[in-house]
């Protein structure tokens, strides 16, 4: 099937120049049974894509219309039946038209007007058409539309949400400009009749590819993702995601692939926008986290690493107080001698003058911290004749007062602690080696899982049925930042780990 559908491809892109990745859209929406919106100005391509498109099912009608604000709906569903009429039956004569298609090409679609919206909305959507007092089913595969522009009225929004994948086409690059100018002006070969597919193996092929899982790595980035797109108010409705998830696997299933992998999300810049613009900030969302189909979350790793960097310098960093053999806490005095006393006491000084204590009648006799001079004594406690005063009940000579050392204010100090590098228990060191070691272990596997992204690159990414070609170098370009950021995050658990052998035992 992939080289089946390869040979597709080529029939479809022949003499198209630079419309390699609508040629892939185009196939894979109708492989998948959905739908294909093209914008862009006139003489693009965009009818001859669909027209080539048709050729590549054996079987069906081809339908092709152009819609004005005046379009009817017998331009699209067909002209009333005379005969049924004259039955009082409402009936459309359908064949040739829509109802009866099997790919169709609807240029300026957004002129559609309320008189045919509704039916249109149901055809695309349900592949049914009420015709009459019946609704039918109708043989259509997908439908191709086109516009100059997005529509703005809000009736509009939900048939431009039937169209899965949307893709803006330029006109031709300055580059591919000469080639345009030398084109011959040939007819695109016919697919063999081997190769065209039929209905019902694009049933079969849509059956199949709803076994294939999605890996884990795909839901995280699909999770991602949303979150990213809810950050940027771009709404995707549910049904579109679960339309999503289908192309993805009808995508992974016709590349011949056992699971829905990072590389087939490729696609989702070709699903998830409302205006042309932000498909390139989604493509460079999608290119920066391609690495995480390694399951490798830049984010989540930094975060881990820091904590650990943060954990080991702060049990590097950390102090204990040392003890004499007798398990008492040393401390400095003032000498810097190791002493056991946690605190020294010096008689008080004010100035240089020595400070006392008034007498033992005063409620503070510190003088709320300051003390007193011999003179605020004698001034304050001590007559001035015989330089006494009543203390207990006896009198007392100033000269007496001061030379008892009880009256002195004396001012204590803490004394400094002696500090040496924590001992830490063999058991915390060997636990702290065993989770920073296993953390280390895991970004090592990451490393390789990242390179062998980088060396399977060619069969994944280059030899993509759906991905543009020159994908493969940004591919690699991401994925080499992500190793190189990998093996930075390894360098630094790797400095965690040898601090923590490092560190003093018990």
């Amino acid at each position: 099937m992939k080289v089946r559908l390869r040979r597709l491809l080529g029939c479809l892109e022949h003499s198209l120049i630079e419309r390699g990745t609508a040629v892939r859209l185009a196939l894979l929406t109708a492989v998948a049974g959905e739908h294909l919106l093209l914008i862009g100005s006139p003489g693009t391509a965009k009818s001859a894509l669909a027209r080539r498109l048709h050729l590549v099912f054996e079987e069906g009608n081809y339908f092709e219309r152009l819609l004005t604000k005046f379009s009817v709906p017998e331009e699209l569903f067909g002209p009333l039946s005379i005969k049924a009429l004259e039955e009082d039956r409402y009936q459309r004569l359908t064949e040739r038209y829509l109802p009866s298609a099997t790919i169709a090409f609807i240029d300026e679609i957004f002129k559609a007007n309320s008189a045919i919206l509704n039916a249109l909305l149901t055809l695309l959507n349900e592949r049914e058409f009420d015709n009459g007092d019946r609704r039918v089913k109708v043989p259509l595969v997908s439908v191709i539309g086109a516009s100059n522009e997005l529509p703005e009225e809000e009736e509009l929004k939900a048939l431009y949400d039937r169209f899965l994948c949307r893709y803006q086409v330029h006109p031709v690059s300055e580059r591919a400009f000469e080639d345009l100018l030398q084109l011959k002006d040939t007819c695109s070969p016919e697919p063999d009749v081997m190769d065209r597919l039929d209905r019902k193996t694009i049933e079969t092929i849509q059956q199949q590819a709803q076994r294939l899982p999605l890996s884990k790595e795909v839901i995280e980035l699909l999770t991602s993702i949303r979150k990213f797109l809810q950050e940027n108010r771009l709404a995707v409705s549910d049904r579109r995601w679960r339309k999503v998830v289908k192309l993805l696997k009808v995508s992974a299933f016709t590349n011949e692939q056992e699971a829905v992998t990072v590389w087939d999300c490729w696609l989702l810049q070709h699903c998830l926008w409302d205006a042309p613009e932000q498909r390139k900030l989604i493509a460079q969302w999608y290119e920066a986290h391609v690495g995480i189909g390694s399951g490798f979350n830049p984010q989540r790793l930094e975060r881990l690493v820091q904590t650990w960097e943060k954990a080991c310098r702060e049990d590097a960093e950390s102090r204990t107080q040392m003890r004499n053999k007798k398990g008492e806490l040393l401390y400095y005095d003032d000498h810097g001698e190791q002493t056991t006393e946690w605190k020294r006491k010096e008689w008080s000084h004010r100035d240089g003058i020595p400070l006392y204590l008034s007498p033992p009648d005063q409620d503070d006799r510190t003088n709320d911290g300051r003390g007193y001079t011999e003179a605020e004594l004698r001034e304050q406690f001590f007559d001035d004749r015989y330089h006494q005063t009543h203390i207990n009940g006896q009198w007392q000579h100033i000269e007496k007062y001061l030379a008892d050392p009880a009256n002195r204010m004396v001012t204590v100090h803490e004394n400094r602690r002696c500090m040496e590098p924590t001992r830490h228990p063999a058991s915390f060191i060997e636990a702290r080696l065993k989770e920073t070691g296993s953390i280390k272990a895991d970004i090592d596997l990451l490393k390789e899982k990242l390179q062998q992204q980088i060396d399977s690159l060619g069969s994944d990414v280059g030899d993509h049925l759906w991905i543009d070609t020159d994908f493969t170098a940004t591919a690699e370009s991401s994925l080499r930042k992500s190793l190189e950021l990998a093996a930075s995050l390894s360098s630094r658990m790797e400095k965690v780990i040898q601090t923590y052998r490092q560190l003093p035992r018990m």
